[in-house]
């Protein structure tokens, strides 16, 4: 697969890039530019927007991008993007890859739920280091090889030049290691969302029980109970003011807490899969595949399956 075979992928109705490649690059699209995967994607699509506005929708959340703004979108959830409506212009970069575990604490506290993260621009963030590393990834997806000087990414003759896509490992681990740095810079520019205006105090408590302990045994009878809620009260308020119902937040916070110890310890699979909650071994792999686009193994090792 080259980088020209990839060029109808921002099609409507076209599916994105397989699992295990990263592809990016760098459109700039006018009015009525509008893409929609009813069936999401098998890999994260990373977006930022350089200048322009772009609006973006993954599940039941919607949010507009300007410049600065990095907007993330998790794998299997149907998504949609495209030029803000009354916006003349939409220049971004993309890309889509595997995020690597260790990104998931920074773009935590930017969860919009449903598996869309939103780092907003801010005055802290160096707009200029993070298109420089957007660039260098660009050449280094291309590799020594795509043009006669290995820094200046050029695209090899023939191919779409606003796509790249890094074949080789090599390639991938340096293409990977510059979105790491964006995702940092980004996210450490930002400032932390505070609480949502509005937000019933009892739903934030329940969010606070969920990410002290994402393994314990709740249900939303047990989380009613701890804020003097009945459980379809609870249930209903939760829904409405956070988007999710709140055993799809547990089963949220139960996966990112499991991706942190298949990171950090040297448990087995079947030992995360019990401390964070999961009874089901095989439920554990298959909602574990569905989130991240990998088995747990895989994404301990960080080896993303490619062709699947």
């Amino acid at each position: 697969m080259t980088a020209d075979e990839l060029s109808g992928t921002a099609a409507p109705g076209i599916p994105a890039p397989p699992p295990g490649l990263v592809v990016l690059g760098r459109f700039e699209e006018a009015p009525g530019y509008d893409i929609s995967r009813p069936q999401g994607s098998a890999s994260w699509l990373f977006t930022w927007t350089v200048r322009g506005r772009g609006r973006l929708r993954q599940g039941a959340n919607t949010t507009r991008a300007g410049a600065g703004d990095l907007v993330v979108l998790g794998p299997g959830v149907p998504h949609a993007y495209g030029v803000e409506p009354g916006a003349g212009h939409w220049q971004f970069w993309w890309v889509h890859c595997q995020a690597r575990p260790s990104w998931l604490p920074w773009l935590g506290p930017y969860d919009s739920g449903d598996g869309m993260y939103v780092v907003p621009a801010a005055p802290a963030t160096p707009h200029d280091r993070v298109e420089a590393a957007f660039c260098r990834m660009l050449a280094d997806a291309r590799g020594p090889g795509a043009s006669g000087s290995p820094d200046a990414g050029e695209p090899a003759p023939g191919t779409d030049d606003r796509v790249a896509v890094a074949h080789d490992s090599a390639a991938r681990e340096l293409a990977l290691c510059a979105l790491e740095e964006i995702v940092l810079l980004t996210a450490a520019g930002a400032r932390e969302p505070a609480h949502r205006p509005g937000l019933d105090p009892r739903i934030q408590r329940v969010q606070e029980l969920l990410a002290a302990d994402p393994g314990a045994p709740h249900t939303v009878d047990s989380l009613a109970a701890q804020v003097a809620l009945s459980p379809s009260r609870l249930a209903h308020l939760f829904t409405r003011q956070l988007g999710q119902s709140p055993m799809r937040a547990l089963r949220e916070a139960r996966l990112r807490h499991a991706a942190r110890l298949l990171e950090g310890t040297g448990l087995s699979v079947e030992r995360v899969a019990v401390a964070s909650g999961f009874v089901s071994p095989f439920h554990f792999h298959r909602v574990f595949r569905e989130r991240f686009g990998m088995t747990p193994g895989e994404y301990r090792a960080g080896r993303p399956m490619v062709g699947t």
